[in-house]
This record gives C-alpha cells, sequence and structure tokens, in this order.
C-alpha cells in the first residue's frame, strides 16, 4: 500500500540519485525494515515543518528510526557538511539545506 504524498517529499527518481549517498552511511548489520525512501522523506518532513519528532505522521517510519537515521546523516565529519546537506545539495534543495542548519544550530 502506497503512503500519502507530502509537500516535503521527493520523488522515487530524485531519491535514486542520492540513494548511494545515504547507502554509503549505513552500518551494515541486518535487513532493513523500512524503506530507505520513506526514513528520508520523513527526515525531510520533519527538517521542513519544524515539528517535533513524535508529531511525525503515522504514514511514515516509526518517529525513532526516522530519528535514528537523522542523527546519522547529520553527524558532522571533520568539518566537511553533512551527509544529510549533501544529498539536499544534490537535489537543489537550498531552502531545506537552510531549514537544516537553522535546526542544527546550538539554542
Amino acid at each position: 500500500m502506497a503512503r500519502a504524498e507530502f509537500a516535503s517529499d521527493v520523488s522515487r527518481e530524485e531519491f535514486e540519485r542520492i540513494r548511494p549517498l545515504l547507502e554509503a552511511a549505513r552500518r551494515r548489520t541486518r535487513p532493513r525494515k523500512h524503506d530507505l525512501y520513506d526514513v528520508f522523506c520523513g527526515v525531510l518532513y520533519f527538517v521542513s515543518s519544524g515539528s517535533a519528532w513524535r508529531s511525525l505522521p503515522q504514514e511514515f517510519p516509526p518517529w525513532r528510526t526516522v530519528h535514528e537515521y537523522f542523527t546519522q546523516w547529520t553527524t558532522a565529519q571533520g568539518g566537511r557538511t553533512t551527509l544529510l546537506e549533501q544529498a539536499l545539495h544534490e537535489l537543489g534543495r537550498e531552502q531545506q539545506v537552510a531549514q537544516l542548519r537553522a535546526l542544527m544550530q546550538p539554542r
């Protein structure tokens, strides 16, 4: 069953362009329970909406799963841009890069 679409979603075709980048960050442990596309779109929803993790719509994987990937993808490595920033730049989503940076600012 297909999930509802959200304004923050990317198309499957766009996602396939960045899948290798995101897959490279994966710790090889066990098979995935959730489609990486849905996880990525959940992260984009969070970045775009600025809502609480627990408010993530049920159409996405569990919020704890999406949060774990967000943490992996936003961990800066040696002063370089984060994996999520790289993916968003690749997709031309500069507005979401700005929103992500605003979220990541220390309070």
